[in-house]
């Protein structure tokens, strides 16, 4: 007999299954992690730990819709997308009230998704249970857990699943902040570079065409906006030398400040 009252050989009992699957999702968030492999490693892991028929989870894209990000199988995917389609079940519910819903027997008649409750009976699925992916108050999307038998869930079980979906939901939020933080640096490094190839341009349009800085500066959006060009591709051409900066000199401030032609008066 092994410690704790398990016998060699004997599987081990559900929590340690589930803190397993805990410390194997945490493992996966590395700076590069991939958001699909993490959400299709949970789902799988809801069927092992759990002892669900099925699982799937959808999260919401940019547009506030949701989509369907990963399944326990190829079935339980289509079973998803025709939720989707039907606009209707227990994920988009889910989803909306940012609450848990069940439905212990989707035989019954007075089922709130008829046409979901047809197509996963038609799966092989009596029961559906579906948690929120949810940080405080931000709703990010839904876990569905499918059971081949009816009746609720064992309260550790949801627990367990939400506890599992609760890391997923860190982990997506982490990955979005990391990816817009990017973006940011990215734009604002980009927004540095072209004020310094502005600068340098500045410069050269002062030197040689014998304009203060002010009046360079002036000189290089003129001949921007006359061309309908980004001023930093105006300035990077002053500096490879494919745009003289003789011709950004005072005659292209005077072109911008002349009147428009007024057209010959009819006799």
């Amino acid at each position: 007999m092994a410690s704790g009252g398990m016998t060699e050989g004997s599987p081990p009992p559900r929590e340690a299954l589930l803190a397993r699957a805990l410390v194997e999702l945490a493992d996966t968030l590395v700076d590069d992690f991939d958001v699909v492999e993490l959400l299709t490693r949970l789902a799988d892991r809801c069927v092992e730990v759990l002892g669900v028929g099925a699982a799937g989870l959808m999260l919401a894209g940019p547009d506030g819709e949701l989509r369907v990000m990963a399944s326990s199988s190829e079935a339980t995917r289509v079973l998803e997308l025709f939720e989707l389609q039907a606009k209707e079940g227990p994920c988009l519910d889910c989803y909306r009230s940012g609450k848990p819903v069940m439905q212990q027997d989707l035989a019954t008649p007075t089922s709130r998704w008829p046409r979901f409750a047809a197509e996963t009976l038609a799966a092989g699925f009596r029961s559906v249970q579906s948690l929120p992916m949810r940080l405080r108050g931000t709703i990010i999307g839904a876990l569905n857990l499918f059971q081949v038998g009816t009746g609720e869930m064992r309260r550790a079980d949801i627990e367990g699943a939400q506890a599992l979906a609760d890391v997923a939901t860190i982990a997506v939020l982490q990955h979005r902040a990391a990816l817009e933080a990017q973006v940011l640096n990215q734009q604002l490094q980009h927004a540095l570079n072209s004020r310094i190839v502005i600068e340098q341009a500045k410069g050269m349009v002062a030197e040689r065409a014998g304009l203060n800085m002010e009046l360079a500066f002036s000189a290089l959006r003129t001949y921007a906006r006359n061309h309908n060009l980004p001023l930093v591709d105006v300035a990077g051409a002053v500096i490879d030398g494919s745009l003289a900066p003789s011709t950004l000199g005072p005659s292209t401030l005077v072109a911008e400040r002349r009147p428009p032609a007024q057209g010959k008066m009819s006799t």
